[in-house]
């Protein structure tokens, strides 16, 4: 039966409380709250109170738990608990190992990986002699197995044998005894001091075995940890500071094979999870290489040279390496990279001064020598060789291009047969020690230095198209020779240097004829100065070394770049501009101009091309410049200037007759009334090949259609019309008499 809700209940002392008018006057008039004093504290949250039934101590499993925990927060027991997981880690992965090389050693388990690692790497012939060594293997453990079986005949056999000759012996050994002492009794005297000494090494045996059957399991312990801690084989955490630390650790095949496995490449790790500790058969010998090793990596089927390079930073975090530590460059071997790898730090460390610096006494031949200008990352000379090369150097601003090109100069301007006509397009004063060596010197940042650059190219245009007249007719089968351009100043070496290029091509000024300085298109007069003179200008000893920074399609155009035979980058902001700069072959074959630091990597240049020597199978080469400062610059320029016989330096290029576009369109029509465009394009060529030997239809349309006599269709062909070309100079002549009487 359920018994009646109880209406009384109990208070702790013991008195008796009706629950039926306690809850009536909380639901008819609550209790107001008793005031607060100002001197009562208010319960803080979160304190836990003592309990009246244990006076002011907590509860002993708070007590437990607390001192637990602070237990557990100790140091101490941190380090107590590190120390014997580590070294119980040692023993245990010591014994592993052992097993492991005890199994390696009965078992055909090491052939089978060799055999698993020459296979996946394509290596038949490799594979077949690691099976025939298993083979020979296989039959030499069948014989001893063999002859295991037949040991206990053998060895019954043999004891027998000689048991009964080590007693003749002896019994023999006593007669003689016997004899010689006359004493029957040292017949036996050999045996019983044999027998003696047998039941001593019994006794001395009883003795030891116990302490050596107590000792052995621990030294069986000790021998496995110390495998184990020679192989450091533990946890991470376990480790001290110093043995987890690998930076700057030396290159071992373990530690390349391991760093490989680790890129996160699907295929290549199954390939070497197959080979097992034989992974490093993918490795060739690791070579010393200047400040770091060098190794080819021939990487497993399914895995491309590609994938490892986009892994570079990866792959160097996995060598304990910072990334500019590690360059990846792809050899003639296929399906094999190439890894450089320096010594932790070296790359950081400065090279040496220049020799133009050191050496008082250098001199400099264009033809047979070659510019000092730095080192290699295996730390070997880098020589440039400039001979009849156009140049291209890029990077982005306050990286030490203008220092990396003034340091060829340099070199070249100890050579007294090379003549410099040089622009200076930001006009700092970086070039100022070329005042009294060149023989022509502009220095400025302004649309009016642009204007006197572009005169300088167009005159060496024509006089490069002059010596190109003055070459045929020497009959030279060589052309231009070393005792050409030493002998016949018509000949002599020019190297036109413009600074700064992106500010040429960038600038807006248009010519009286309607023509552009600055700009991409064919219309652009620097711009077609600098395609005239890199298509046939080394023929006739006229290079162009162009400085620019920050490289895009704008300020470089892509025919002006690929025109260049050595093409140097410092650092750059992505991959694009470093296509740009090198071009695709180079940076795919490893260029990475893109990776170097900024401002941590000044000087240092990535080179393609030609004229600097590159290893075998590489398309690019990276080079760290030699600083040559400007006090030393000016020391070296007064070496050069005191090898010439003086030169005056022009501060202004003398501006090129520019042709009359629309009149020399004019004459080639004549008197007809259109002439298809292809025969104009023919006519004008003919008129004057230095200037219209190269033009295009779309130059000649967009000449014409800017002076408002565009060409149109005529019979389904492109002509352009006299009487439009006729109104177009007439409009131009009113024009220009206009702006004189204004």
């Amino acid at each position: 039966m359920n018994q009646p809700h109880s209406t009384t209940d109990t208070a702790p002392g013991g008195v008796v409380v009706d629950l039926d008018k306690a809850r009536a006057a909380r639901t008819t008039t609550p209790d107001p709250e008793p005031p607060v004093a100002a001197s009562t504290p208010l319960p803080l949250q979160g304190v836990v109170l003592p309990n009246p039934r244990h006076g002011d101590r907590p509860p002993v499993w708070t007590r437990g738990r607390n001192a637990v925990r602070v237990l557990l927060a100790d140091e101490r027991t941190r380090n107590g608990a590190r120390f014997a997981v580590r070294h119980g880690a040692f023993v245990f992965a010591g014994g592993a190992i052992a097993a492991r090389r005890a199994w390696d050693g009965r078992t055909l388990s090491r052939y089978e990986r060799m055999m698993r690692t020459a296979e996946a790497q394509g290596m038949h012939e490799q594979a077949l002699e690691w099976e025939v060594r298993a083979a020979a293997f296989r039959s030499a453990r069948h014989q001893r197995r063999m002859d295991l079986l037949k040991a206990p005949q053998h060895v019954a056999k043999g004891a027998a044998i000689g048991a009964g000759t080590a007693l003749g012996g002896l019994l023999l050994l006593g007669v003689v005894l016997a004899i010689a002492e006359k004493d029957l009794a040292l017949v036996v005297a050999p045996t019983m001091t044999v027998i003696e000494l047998i039941r001593w090494i019994v006794v001395f045996v009883s003795i030891v075995w116990g302490p050596l059957v107590t000792v052995a399991p621990w030294l069986a312990l000790l021998a496995l940890w110390s495998v184990g801690r020679k192989r450091q084989a533990a946890p991470a955490w376990t480790l001290p500071a110093a043995a987890v630390s690998t930076v700057g650790a030396p290159i071992t095949p373990s530690i390349v094979v391991t760093a490989l496995r680790d890129l996160g490449i699907a295929p290549m790790r199954a390939a070497i999870k197959d080979m097992g500790d034989a992974g490093a058969g993918m490795l060739g010998p690791i070579r010393i290489a200047g400040c770091g090793v060098e190794v080819d990596v021939t990487l497993p089927s399914g895995v491309s040279t590609e994938e490892v390079q986009k892994r570079r930073r990866k792959l160097a975090e996995n060598l304990s390496r910072h990334e500019h530590e590690v360059f990846i460059s792809i050899p003639q071997a296929a399906r094999t990279v190439r890894l450089w790898i320096a010594d932790s730090g070296a790359l950081d460390e400065p090279i040496g001064p220049s020799p133009l610096v050191t050496d008082a006494d250098m001199s400099a031949d264009l033809y047979t020598g070659r510019a000092p200008w730095g080192q290699d990352l295996r730390g070997d000379a880098a020589l440039l060789s400039l001979l009849q090369r156009h140049l291209l150097i890029t990077g982005l601003s306050n990286q030490g291009k203008t220092a990396s090109l003034r340091a060829l100069a340099l070199w070249l301007a100890l050579d007294t047969s090379v003549e410099f006509r040089l622009a200076d397009l930001k006009g700092v004063g970086d070039w100022r020690v070329f005042d009294g060596l060149a023989t022509v010197l502009i220095q400025g940042p302004t649309d009016e230095h642009v204007i006197e650059a572009t005169h300088m190219l167009e005159a060496a245009v024509r006089e490069m198209e002059q010596r190109l007249v003055l070459l045929e007719q020497s009959g030279a089968t060589d052309g231009v020779t070393r005792e050409m351009a030493r002998n016949d100043p018509r000949f002599h070496p020019i190297v036109l240097l413009v600074d700064e290029a992106q500010v040429a091509f960038m600038c807006p000024v248009v010519g009286d004829d309607k023509r552009p300085y600055g700009g991409t298109k064919a219309t652009s007069r620097y711009f077609m100065a600098a395609r005239k003179i890199h298509n046939q200008g080394r023929a006739v000893n006229v290079v162009l070394w162009q400085g620019t920074q920050d490289p895009t399609d704008q300020n470089l155009p892509k025919l002006v770049r690929e025109g260049a035979h050595i093409r140097a980058s410092l650092v750059l902001g992505s991959e694009e501009q470093a296509r740009m700069a090198l071009g695709d072959k180079a940076v795919n074959g490893g260029a990475a101009p893109h990776k170097l630091r900024m401002g941590l990597d000044k000087g240092t240049v990535v080179v393609a091309g030609d004229g600097v020597k590159l290893a075998p199978g590489q398309s690019s080469i990276t080079i760290r410049t030699h600083f040559i400062s400007g006090e030393d610059a000016i020391v070296i320029g007064d070496r050069a200037k005191a090898l010439r016989a003086g030169v005056t330096t022009l501060h202004s290029a003398e501006p090129v007759e520019q042709a009359d576009l629309l009149a020399d369109v004019a004459t080639a029509l004549g008197d007809a009334p259109r002439v298809r465009t292809q025969e104009v394009l023919q006519r004008l060529a003919a008129l004057n090949p230095g200037e219209y030997r190269e033009w295009t239809f779309g130059d000649l349309k967009q000449v014409l259609e800017a002076a408002g006599a565009a060409p149109y269709k005529s019979d389904g062909q492109m002509v352009v019309g006299r009487d439009r070309v006729l109104a177009a100079l007439s409009e131009r002549d009113q024009d220009t008499d206009d702006s004189h009487e204004a």
